[in-house]
């Protein structure tokens, strides 16, 4: 069943544990689909390139990412001590989370179900 002591088990799990700073984003209000298009536009990019596109961009997923992505910057800033102009972004990308269910009368007495998604979105920065 167990591996070896509890003290044991912890140890070897905070060696495998990811030391890239990150930041993550839980039940944002806004769709998968619509996030991945401004996720695709900045992945791969350094920080500044990537801040720069986010702020003209149009969607409103562009402001909650940008938001994000500085959320991303000050933890690599001030937990990792890595300078903001080396930074790239590694990963970032959209997981599908709850829905809020709603429902919307329709005629003769039916009801239509309005689904309101959110995701969960992620970024991932690294040296280069």
């Amino acid at each position: 069943m167990a591996k070896g002591h509890r003290s044991q088990i912890k140890r070897e799990r905070n060696e495998q544990k990811d030391t890239r700073p990150s930041a993550k984003l839980s039940y944002a209000r806004v769709s998968v689909q619509k996030a991945c298009f401004v996720l695709d536009a900045i992945r791969g990019k350094d920080v500044q390139t990537a801040l720069a596109i986010l702020s003209y961009n149009p969607r409103y997923a562009s402001s909650v990412i940008e938001k994000l992505l500085k959320s991303a910057i000050a933890n690599a800033e001030n937990n990792q001590g890595m300078s903001a102009d080396d930074l790239y972004i590694e990963e970032c990308y959209a997981n599908r989370g709850p829905k809020i269910k709603r429902i919307r009368p329709r005629a003769q007495g039916r009801a239509d179900r309005i689904d309101k998604p959110m995701s969960h979105i992620t970024i991932v920065l690294n040296e280069r």
